[in-house]
């Protein structure tokens, strides 16, 4: 017995820690690798024609660093609803659809106006992607304009995107909640009421977006 006890005391350690690794790397929770989608998956997130979602958004690039939630619906081919919640009500109001790009920010009855275009989206977002390039990415379709795209998915959908943006931006967006194929109304897709809103450039709606107020 004793001629047994010594015999397994002269174990070497290495191969004994190699054998417990594996185990620790589940203890300390290392995910393994995210296995692809089943294709039928894929193919009816591509093909949803209407989605409603809870986003945390994150963006760093030439511009800056910055996170927000955000509100975002969509409704194939062309129409697109951004919110940004505030304390009371919504910081800002985004649709894009056809070609118009209309944003409000309610608090400061400041509007900005322009068109559904990559350069557009980039000067009042700071995300120079197209609404519809901004569908397919949260659908798990890649753009060619896009780099090192990632996605890791859900049951349904996409549960956090991480792409390379033409600027060099490194986008990160992570879904709390969505729906694809959900019923929303004409009305959410409107061009938000800008009466006795002041218009402002490109330069102060990314300051009012990021909170800061320019003096009179």
């Amino acid at each position: 017995m004793k001629s047994r006890g010594r015999s397994a005391s002269r174990v070497p350690a290495g191969p004994r820690l190699a054998a417990a690794l594996p185990l620790f790397a589940v203890v300390v929770g290392c995910p393994p690798a995210a296995l692809p989608p089943p294709p039928e998956v894929v193919a009816r997130a591509a093909a949803a024609q209407s989605y409603s979602s809870q986003l945390k958004v994150s963006l760093s690039g030439p511009q800056g660093r910055g996170r927000l939630r955000v509100l975002l619906a969509f409704r194939r081919p062309d129409a697109l609803r951004i919110e940004v919640p505030g304390p009371v009500g919504a910081r800002l109001i985004v649709v894009a659809r056809g070609e118009e790009l209309t944003a409000v920010f309610p608090a400061e009855r400041a509007a900005f106006v322009g068109r559904t275009t990559a350069e557009d989206m980039e000067a009042l977002l700071g995300v120079a992607l197209t609404p519809v390039e901004v569908m397919d990415l949260l659908l798990g379709l890649s753009s060619p304009r896009i780099r090192e795209h990632r996605v890791r998915w859900g049951p349904v959908l996409p549960r956090e995107v991480r792409g390379t943006l033409p600027d060099g931006g490194r986008l990160k967006v992570v879904v709390e909640e969505a729906d694809p194929d959900v019923t929303l109304s004409e009305a959410a897709f409107l061009a938000p009421a800008q009466d006795g809103y002041r218009l402002v450039g490109a330069d102060e709606a990314r300051d009012l977006l990021a909170g800061r107020r320019r003096r009179p």
